[in-house]
């Protein structure tokens, strides 16, 4: 898609506790499986998936925490060159969305480039046992600036729409030179694309920071 140079790379990561559901976001996204007993991720895992922009290739590499979150000890190098970031709680543990202040201290201490964030309040199919209203969470997005949606990564509701917006606002950001220059060869398609798959590219509004777009 589009001539040569008009590909773009982008190294997007997902963090947050364990058990929120960072794993099946990932793998609903890429291959729409969810795995209601998967188990923690072990080794270092991301996927790559396609999309078009503005008629140039636009390919997301997405890792997974491989389970480092269990010991606090995800290092540096899952965070660098990192120009998006899903940060994952889970709408029916308090817990976890209290952890959303570590995830982005340590994000933005390791991260070497600027980095769209986007809050994600996932298993928003357990709304019988919610513990996390979507005002606290959206009062929380607009004090630290962050996109937000709720997810249900069981029912596949707003993952394509959540990882799509990350990708859409760094694609935006790179074209107008806002976060790196868009030529640089390590931010262009290199990776062998493995369960590639090409979307097409169409978001009906764009949640912009401080605006909710969960489900009702």
């Amino acid at each position: 898609m589009g001539e040569e140079g008009e590909e773009y790379l982008f190294k997007v990561v997902i963090i947050g506790d364990s058990a929120v559901g960072k794993s099946n976001l990932l793998s609903r996204y890429t291959a729409n499986e969810f795995n209601i007993n998967s188990k923690a991720t072990i080794g270092v895992e991301f996927q790559t998936q396609s999309m078009g922009i503005d008629g140039k290739e636009v390919k997301a590499q997405i890792w997974d925490t491989a389970g480092q979150e269990r010991f606090r000890a995800v290092t540096s190098a899952y965070y660098r060159g990192a120009v998006g970031a899903l940060v994952v709680y889970d709408i029916s543990r308090m817990t976890t969305f209290e952890s959303i202040d570590r995830w982005l201290q340590e994000l933005n201490t390791h991260s070497d480039t600027t980095v769209v964030k986007m809050l994600v309040g996932n298993k928003s199919d357990l709304e019988n046992i919610r513990q996390v209203s979507v005002e606290e969470a959206q009062t929380f997005a607009e004090e630290n600036s962050l996109f937000f949606i709720e997810t249900s990564a069981l029912d596949a509701t707003n993952v394509k729409r959540a990882f799509e917006i990350v990708i859409k606002e760094i694609y935006n950001n790179v074209s107008t030179r806002k976060v790196l220059d868009s030529s640089d060869p390590s931010y262009k398609a290199q990776l062998s694309s493995f369960n590639r798959v090409t979307l097409p590219y169409h978001i009906d509004d764009q949640v912009k920071p401080s605006k909710s777009s969960c489900c009702s």
